[in-house]
């Protein structure tokens, strides 16, 4: 079982960034794939990023290119999504998950989930 916190979700205006952070509960973290995910009113679940087990190579929908980048640090179980050029359509709740498919955009591929957090940017 691994339990993951997602934090750093706010307000921002259009623009602007944020960077979110997933802290996750177990030593063997290093062992997973981790990906974000989001999830706007009314629509369904969408990927958003991935990264390997150790952060050598990374994923990301075609929607962020360029403007979102994933890492993790092992050392400390966290997966981070730092978020710049912030626009209104990114408005969801943002989820980390845990999973062993890398580049997987499915999120019946992955058996933990955080919470979540709400990131809203205003226009």
């Amino acid at each position: 079982q691994v339990q993951l916190v997602e934090s750093g979700g706010g307000l921002v205006q259009a623009g602007g960034s944020l960077r979110l952070s997933c802290a996750g509960s177990r030593r063997t973290f290093s062992n997973y794939v981790m990906d974000w995910f989001r999830q706007a009113p009314g629509k369904e679940r969408e990927f958003v990023a991935s990264v390997n087990w150790n952060g050598g190579s990374t994923y990301y929908a075609d929607s962020v290119k360029g403007r979102f980048t994933i890492s993790r640090d092992n050392a400390k179980n966290t997966v981070y999504l730092q978020m710049n050029i912030l626009k209104p359509e990114d408005t969801a709740v943002y989820y980390c998950a845990a999973g062993l498919r890398f580049g997987s955009s499915t999120p019946t591929d992955f058996g933990f989930w955080g919470q979540g957090t709400q990131v809203t940017v205003s226009s």
